[in-house]
């Protein structure tokens, strides 16, 4: 995303009532509390630091998925 990261789309998204309902899970390598604390304050729904391993990395991933699209509830507009 050229002149813009992950934070900053994450920003506009909160701010636009179009967009600020959408569940916004943050897959990243970093462990930093900064990022963490950074991540929270833009209103992302969850932070996942992702494992280096590609079969833990895919096994995080269906669990977010199973979480986000069978168990939680979300508004339907």
């Amino acid at each position: 995303m050229p002149g813009m990261d992950g934070r900053e789309v994450l920003r506009q998204m909160k701010l636009d009532p179009n967009l600020r309902r959408i569940p916004v899970v943050i897959i990243t390598s970093s462990q930093a509390e900064v990022d963490i604390l950074k991540a929270y304050d833009l209103q992302a729904n969850c932070y996942v630091t992702k494992p280096v391993d590609l079969d833990q990395f895919v096994k995080v991933v269906k669990n977010i998925e199973n979480f986000w699209l069978t168990i939680v509830k979300l508004p339907s507009e």
